[in-house]
């Protein structure tokens, strides 16, 4: 039997080969950063290739570390969709910043699991802190309380669980079952699908969904969100929740906050904000109007990792109920409890200090990564006016394309741009536009859908850009969405250069 204090090459690497790869690493980074627009923004590997070069079995012994940077570079390098290529104008556009891909690598290297205050005091603390600093940049309630998850879609059920725990009739012990299915819960038709899925992972099954009729700009109409939920009551049905949207997936649109809240307050109903993507431009003083009414909600999600210049993942729930939101989710066994044992007395507050707040009681996730190291470095490095600066500069570029757009006698634009998004389509003869396209009516048949996604596969397929698209009232709409930090006016030309190029050639020939 082996001696265990004969560890020999047994543990970690030694700290000099680990400087000596870790030099390699940052210098692999800082090439990257320099380089993404050589690359093709969209990958163009097929399904099954990477796997093909990959070994079946893992290595029986260890792999030289050259020999690692070589497959990373000839066989994943070429699988990688480039999400932080400033001209992935695709979904929402994102980026992993140069201060919060340091900030991911520290808080990988300090390898805290903040599940508990007494667990890592100072990623629960800053956290706090850092959460705090941005809801005040983004105007909502000093009462808000603020707490990072994964996704939105996380955020998003948390907060679900929360709106139903607050349902007369609805119990833990016994959970929906207790309300035989006559939870209701409401979201406009542009709402998206986390929604569902939400509804799904809790038990209350696609039924509960009530999808709200919208209006000619893609928000949601308020009168129909009323006669949905008194139809629903009449029924002997049961409304808890509404959800209403800031920057829908497809078009951007913002739903009537103001008025959402006014209904929710009168019909006591859990209001729910998703602004994962539009949330952030609340930051600009000039266009925080847009979101009105969001300070009065139950709950809002912001994703930082969207608009906020951090890498992925980083997406922050702020609610002014986190004792409603503590108890859906709070489950304490003995192992975690954090008041038993403490020689110290750490976890004890003196009547003039706060009590410690264990994170884990307010979601589903156990083990917490440092997730706001990377957004504290991003927001320091910044600044809030560094923020603002830039935010203001890629709402410029997307006002200046959704212009260029309008005045083409070939391209028409099929909803407004309060955001980063524009939505359009190639329209051959179209004439120039004398609105934004959000009073179109709907339409059964597209006879331009088939040119239009010729369009988006040709110049996908290119490399040059990267775009994606929508249906809006039956109609194929290609979408560029701005939001990458390194994303300047010339990228923004390019694209529309491309588009026009290859919208010519496909119409020609």
């Amino acid at each position: 039997m082996r001696n265990p204090d004969d560890l020999g090459d047994l543990g970690d690497l030694d700290p000099e080969e680990f400087r000596r790869r870790g030099y390699q690493v940052i210098d692999w980074i800082c090439q990257y950063l320099a380089t993404t627009r050589d690359y093709p923004v969209l990958s163009r590997a097929r399904p099954g290739e990477i796997l093909a070069q990959l070994p079946e079995a893992g290595p029986e012994e260890a792999t030289p570390w050259e020999e690692t940077l070589v497959t990373l570079d000839s066989v994943l390098l070429p699988g990688i969709t480039h999400w932080n290529h400033p001209r992935f104008f695709a979904y929402f556009a994102n980026t992993g910043s140069a201060p919060g891909i340091l900030g991911a690598t520290l808080a990988t290297a300090l390898n805290t699991n903040g599940m508990l205050w007494r667990t890592s005091p100072a990623a629960t603390e800053l956290e706090q802190r850092v959460l705090a600093w941005v809801r005040e940049w983004l105007g909502l309630p000093a009462h808000y309380f603020g707490i990072i998850y994964e996704g939105a879609s996380v955020s998003s059920l948390c907060a679900l669980a929360a709106a139903r725990q607050t349902t007369e009739g609805y119990n833990r012990e016994q959970g929906v079952a207790a309300l035989n299915g006559r939870l209701r819960l409401y979201r406009s038709e542009q709402a998206h699908s986390s929604i569902d899925k939400s509804a799904l992972t809790l038990g209350l099954g696609l039924d509960s969904v009530r999808p709200v009729a919208t209006l000619d700009n893609y928000s949601m109409d308020p009168a129909a969100l009323h006669a949905a939920i008194k139809a629903d009551r009449a029924a002997g049905l049961v409304p808890f929740c509404v959800v209403a949207t800031a920057g829908t997936t497809s078009t951007t649109s913002i739903d009537p906050l103001a008025d959402i809240a006014d209904l929710c307050e009168r019909e006591g109903l859990w209001m729910h904000v998703d602004a994962a993507y539009g949330g952030a431009v609340a930051i600009v003083p000039e266009k925080r109007q847009l979101l009105t009414g969001w300070e009065r909600a139950d709950s809002v999600v912001v994703n930082p990792h969207k608009w906020l210049y951090t890498p992925m993942s980083c997406s922050v729930l702020y609610t002014s109920r986190p004792d409603i939101l503590r108890d859906a989710f709070s489950l304490v066994p003995e192992y975690l409890r954090s008041d038993v044992g403490d020689p110290d007395g750490t976890t004890s507050s003196a009547d003039d200090e706060p009590a410690p707040t264990d994170l884990m009681n307010y979601g589903v996730e156990l083990g917490r990564p440092f997730r706001a190291l990377k957004l504290w470095m991003v927001l320091s490095a910044y600044g809030r006016r560094g923020i603002v600066d830039r935010l203001r500069a890629q709402l410029a570029m997307t006002a200046d394309l959704a212009d260029r757009i309008d005045l083409h006698p070939d391209f028409e634009r099929l909803a407004a741009a309060p955001l980063g998004t524009v939505c359009f389509r190639f329209r051959p003869g179209a004439g120039c536009a004398t609105g934004d396209g959000t009073s179109l009516p709907a339409v059964d048949d597209d006879p331009y859908a088939e040119l239009n996604e010729s369009l988006m596969a040709a110049v996908n397929g290119e490399g040059t850009i990267f775009i994606s698209h929508t249906r809006l009232r039956g109609r194929l709409a290609l979408r560029i969405s701005i939001g990458n930090l390194r994303t300047t006016s010339p990228d923004v030309d390019l694209a529309w250069q491309t588009l026009q190029r290859t919208a010519s050639r496909l119409s020609t020939g």
